[in-house]
């Protein structure tokens, strides 16, 4: 038995009634997207970050998009923060470091940055020069949320997943890594948890 209900977009959400065992059930939060395929849930597993990656190195700014998703990942960034991201906020050097400035309230913070993020932004900067962003468009000026995400689900719909993409996902792609790392709900909302922890714990299993 399964109950649902319809937003005013046209999305349907609801709980679904899931069988254990002979008699017993529990119900989990489905989502649907807009095409109406069923999305049971709204992260990525690090082995489907990897896959939404090596999808982006194939397309025509491959180095750009997959450095892309490899720092919204790895800090959880939302679209707005991706696409207001600056090379000012980048410090190379010996103690390489991302300064993040949070959207809706939250709290900034400094991230470590790992051999891997430095090497691909580092090329990256050699790729644009010019632009003060570090994720620039075509014309070398920053990206919309809006476009940041549209980029993401292209990606994902070239990497074959059974379900809708959204740029979100790596933001809570960060959350799940940090759960399963003991990191509490709140700390990565504020986050702290992220301020607090390597990167290197971030993408752990």
């Amino acid at each position: 038995m399964s109950t649902s209900r319809t937003r005013k977009n046209g999305r349907k959400s609801g709980r679904e009634a899931i069988p254990h065992s002979a008699g017993q059930f529990s119900a989990i939060a489905v989502r649907r997207s807009y095409s109406g395929v069923v999305r049971t849930r709204e992260y990525l597993t690090p082995s489907e970050v990897e896959r939404l990656m090596r999808a982006a190195r194939k397309g025509r700014y491959g180095h750009r998009d997959a450095t892309l998703i490899l720092v919204a990942y790895r800090h959880g960034l939302r679209a707005s923060e991706i696409a207001d991201l600056e090379w000012s906020q980048v410090e190379f050097g010996r103690s390489a470091t991302l300064h993040v400035r949070r959207a809706k309230n939250g709290k900034p913070g400094s991230h470590p940055l790992r051999g891997d993020e430095v090497r691909a932004l580092r090329e990256l900067r050699r790729q644009s020069p010019d632009s003060a962003f570090v994720f620039a468009t075509e014309r070398g000026g920053p990206f919309t949320p809006d476009a940041v995400n549209r980029l993401i689900k292209r990606i994902g719909a070239r990497a074959g997943f059974g379900f809708p993409i959204h740029v979100h996902m790596l933001r809570h792609a960060c959350g799940y890594a940090l759960a399963n790392a003991g990191t509490t709900r709140g700390a990565f909302r504020t986050g702290s948890a992220i301020d607090r922890s390597s990167t290197r714990r971030v993408t752990r299993n």
